[in-house]
């Protein structure tokens, strides 16, 4: 009840916002672009987290004028999320967002996110499978069950969550996979035709679906992109892999390809990535063993 009622003092505090609203507040601004076409072809997910970002600051800062928005409240605006790094760089990013477009479309005389650097992030990203671990994993989960179907999509397609449970009977054409990805697909879409890997048919076969998804609920639905890391979370930890994850089979995948000779525009045909920057973040690790390799093989 705590946490209910503190839910709706919040929403209280945003609607007195809303309604008070002036043409040229940061607030006013914010409704503009929720409503503007460049905002609605945005994918679900980004919509989410830039007006998440954006709406806590307007509950704070809604009425104060755009045009005597600096750089310096830009930084102090990013330095509050300074102890969560991610979430100072989604604030800063959804802004700069905001005045672009607000730019373009003549809501604001300047932007004051342009000289902004994000707070430093460093990390070390997700955990790229070994080999010790896929075996491990496919220990724990038989050919048969619904675990191992979705680690060898993933490990064999190279997608992502978000690809993964919308994978279904009908994208297999011919022995080849062939599906859009989600990530940027009203935008910049992405089409995939891959070999179906021999791993990744037998697998299917031992696992028999009625339904338009590979991967289903208990209760026969598609799971929610949210619900199947959850699942699949606990089906690593099954498998005593609590540092492993659906995202680290991606890299797992890129970086087999690298070790074994794959030029990074074949690696790319698999992943979907559409920059040779974006493989080399895959592939880097790779690489570096196999030129360490071939330095040292030159001192015989």
């Amino acid at each position: 009840m705590a946490a209910y009622q503190e839910a709706l003092s919040r929403t209280a505090t945003t609607n007195a916002i809303k309604r008070r609203l002036d043409a040229g507040s940061f607030g006013y601004l914010c409704r503009q672009y929720f409503t503007s076409q460049t905002f609605k072809a945005l994918d679900e997910s980004t919509r989410k987290w830039r007006r998440r970002a954006l709406d806590e600051i307007a509950i704070e800062h809604g009425d104060k004028p755009v045009a005597k928005m600096q750089a310096k409240h830009v930084r102090q605006l990013r330095d509050e999320k300074a102890d969560k790094p991610g979430a100072a760089r989604n604030r800063l990013k959804a802004l700069r967002a905001l005045f672009r477009w607000a730019i373009e479309n003549d809501q604001a005389p300047h932007d004051p996110t342009r000289d902004i650097k994000p707070v430093p992030h460093p990390t070390v990203g997700h955990h790229t499978w070994t080999l010790e671990e896929i075996t491990a994993f496919e220990d724990r989960h038989a050919i048969g069950s619904k675990a191992r179907l979705a680690m060898c999509l993933l490990l064999y397609t190279a997608c992502r969550r978000e690809d993964v449970v919308r994978l279904g009977p009908q994208h297999i054409r011919n022995g080849r996979i062939q599906y859009r990805q989600a990530k940027n697909e009203h935008r910049n879409p992405i089409d995939l035709d891959i070999p179906v890997h021999a791993d990744l048919a037998k697998t299917i076969a031992a696992t028999p679906t009625r339904h338009l998804t590979f991967l289903v609920t208990e209760y026969a639905k598609p799971f929610s992109v949210a619900g199947f890391g959850t699942k699949f979370r606990d089906w690593c930890n099954q498998a005593g892999l609590p540092h492993c994850s659906a995202h680290g089979l991606r890299k797992a995948t890129a970086a087999r390809l690298a070790e074994r000779g794959a030029s990074p525009h074949e690696i790319m045909a698999v992943t979907g990535h559409r920059s040779l920057e974006e493989v080399e973040r895959y592939t880097r690790a790779a690489r570096k063993t196999e030129l360490a390799n071939s330095a040292m093989s030159k001192l015989k």
